[in-house]
């Protein structure tokens, strides 16, 4: 990892040290010429990042323009974090962590992790950014038991021990472990990424260790918070991004407070990327957000009020969009995504009706409820034929992808799945529904957030079915937040998502939706929220396969060697597909993606995906450009 990391770095360095000259940017040239900014080459770091940009979809563009997207709610201000995607270090397009923000990376057998920042890289209000920031949030954030009363967060922990922290000098950091810590560098490259630094000089005024007593409380008070830890966090949100004020690292920092209906985003003076020909990027002057509600959003890019929009728009709306492209200046891509299923059904083990948990336990029961589902009907009705039928699991651009993943206990078969049913000793009524061992007919209750239209139509196929097999399926859509308590709570007994986040590992790859990790999982959110308190809440895992799966990723965290982390990844890929753990039902939908036709270096073939990926942030936003000229 660390020969990796440290080669990446030196072709940055070099690139920089080629670019001779650099371009100031139009947007800025009035403050530049009346002394409210520093000229360009000063407010770059020393050694900048440098973008080459070199091919047909990749070219060197022109500053200018504003980009307009629609969002549906004021909070969706957090997407231009992820977009920007400017990280510590980051995900290039091959899926390797690569620096970013960081000058370089040395990584010492994989729990020894020292930082290089760039010299002369500033804040957007042009405060430096240096080893202090990241001493400010050791010390003051992490470890104060009023802004994090658990201490450092998870990722920061190794079987519960947090790191050596070191200063080195302004500009170098140092994490030192006992054991290996794989978690860091995932959770600092992530699409939600994890803050290992805040801008102390802006957040000081907010943190009784710093400011005047009397001063804080008149803030406080101001700002109508309880204390001075929730006026802290409120001002710090630096992944919500909701405080214009707030300093950033972003290529695109906030201008409107919320709640709007109209945000405003404009460039970073001080951020650190250039092309290859010294211009500062982004090249983008501004991004907008223009708040619509969700189900006008489709109709509202079809008319041409989005220059790059993904978000609010599904397979389902391809007609409508293909239909507005031949009115207004925009394309229709179809990206590729990452999710092991478009949709899936997760059975909840750990649901808390007394009738039905012993079934939805029972490996056989949940075989049959995968062996009853038409794939291929679901394809072509709702797909129209454009996605994979199968399993949730890897996809088959991952290295590990095994075809027998994605087909076992997958085809279509209800002589079997009945054969099954009949086998567990659950007769039919006269209405050909059965009934559980209490006399209760078989009904089950999927519950979803009802946000997707096509989910809704994928369970009423699967509902028809099902009906073959004796089950009577009711669908109850749902606000998301009421779903999720009611899966947490287990009064849920089956829900409704997408598959896999990440379905494209490799070996590397943490293999935490493997197994038991995380509330959130909907297959087991007791047994996740017992791993994620330590056993402080929730339930130990009491069922045998994912005590298996539980232990794989055990082992995996405590070895280095690929072959080995492949293997394990194998055996936890086997047994969930052998345990139908979810129920995918078809994969690779396409993600229309609408770009307006003058956007520049979006690609026509991409990965839209959340984790890793940040949707369009792997793709480096800050490169698009206008061809158009729009820079006055």
């Amino acid at each position: 990892m660390r020969a990796v990391l440290v080669l990446f770095a030196c072709i940055a360095m070099t690139a920089a040290a080629s670019a001779a000259s650099f371009v100031e940017t139009p947007f800025f040239a009035a403050a530049v010429a009346e002394g409210k900014l520093p000229p360009v080459a000063e407010r770059l770091p020393r050694t900048p990042f440098v973008v080459t940009l070199d091919g047909p979809e990749r070219s060197p563009g022109r500053h200018g323009g504003d980009l307009r997207m629609l969002m549906s709610q004021p909070r969706d201000t957090r997407l231009m974090v992820v977009f920007g995607y400017a990280r510590l270090v980051g995900y290039n397009q091959n899926w390797e962590l690569v620096p970013d923000i960081l000058s370089k990376l040395d990584v010492d057998e994989g729990r020894v992790f020292t930082l290089h920042l760039r010299k002369g890289h500033r804040w957007s209000d042009g405060a430096p950014f240096t080893a202090q920031d990241f001493k400010f949030f050791w010390e003051d954030v992490a470890n104060n038991p009023d802004l994090s009363p658990s201490g450092p967060d998870a990722f920061l922990r190794v079987d519960g021990e947090a790191p050596k922290f070191e200063v080195i000098d302004e500009t170098t950091v140092r994490y030192t472990w006992t054991k290996p810590n794989p978690f860091f560098l995932p959770a600092l490259a992530g699409a939600r990424p994890e803050f290992i630094f805040e801008p102390a000089h802006y957040l000081k005024a907010f943190h009784p260790r710093y400011a005047d007593a009397a001063d804080l409380q008149a803030k406080i008070t101001a700002a109508g918070q309880r204390n001075w830890a929730a006026l802290f966090t409120q001002k710090s949100r630096q992944y919500r991004n909701d405080n214009p004020e707030l300093p950033s690292l972003q290529p695109w920092v906030l201008q409107t407070r919320p709640p709007s209906s109209y945000f405003i985003f404009i460039r970073n003076p001080f951020y650190h990327r250039v092309d290859q020909h010294g211009r500062q990027l982004p090249y983008i002057d501004r991004v907008t957000f223009t708040m619509a509600s969700p189900g006008l959003i489709p109709a509202k890019t079809a008319a041409g009020d989005a220059d790059l929009q993904a978000r609010g728009i599904g397979f389902d709306n391809i007609t409508v969009l293909k239909q507005g492209e031949k009115r207004n200046p925009y394309r229709v891509l179809l990206w590729k995504t990452a999710r092991g299923a478009e949709v899936a059904i997760y059975p909840n083990l750990n649901t808390i009706d007394a009738d039905l948990a012993p079934l939805v336990r029972n490996t056989d029961f949940r075989r049959a409820l995968s062996l009853a589902i038409d794939r291929d009907e679901i394809n072509q009705a709702v797909f129209t034929g454009f996605g994979r039928p199968g399993n949730d699991t890897v996809l088959p651009g991952s290295p590990l992808f095994k075809s027998e993943f994605e087909t076992k206990w997958a085809s279509f078969d209800l002589k079997q799945a009945n054969a099954i049913l009949d086998g567990l000793g659950l007769p039919r009524d006269s209405g050909g529904i059965r009934k559980l061992p209490s006399g209760r007919r078989l009904q089950m209750v999927v519950e979803t957030a009802g946000e997707d239209p096509t989910e809704v139509a994928v369970l009423q196929l699967v509902q028809s079915t099902w009906r073959k097999l004796g089950i009577d399926l009711l669908v109850k859509p749902e606000q998301r937040e009421i779903l999720r308590n009611r899966v947490f709570s287990g009064e849920a007994v089956l829900s409704v998502w997408s598959g896999l986040e990440n379905a494209l590992p490799n070996a590397n790859t943490i293999p935490d939706e493997m197994a038991p990790t995380s509330q959130q999982q909907l297959s087991w959110p007791k047994w996740g929220q017992h791993y994620e308190s330590g056993g402080r809440a929730g339930a130990p895992i009491d069922l045998p396969a994912a005590e298996r799966l539980a232990a794989l990723r055990q082992q995996w965290l405590t070895t280095l060697d690929a072959q080995q982390r492949s293997r394990l990844w194998q055996d936890m890929l086997a047994i969930r597909a052998d345990e139908v753990f979810t129920i995918g039902t078809v994969r690779m939908v396409p993600q229309p993606v609408v770009v307006s036709t003058a956007l520049r270096n979006v690609p026509k073939e991409g990965i839209y995906n959340w984790e890793p990926g940040a949707f369009f942030g792997v793709y480096q936003p800050d490169t698009f450009w206008y061809a158009d000229d729009r820079s006055k």
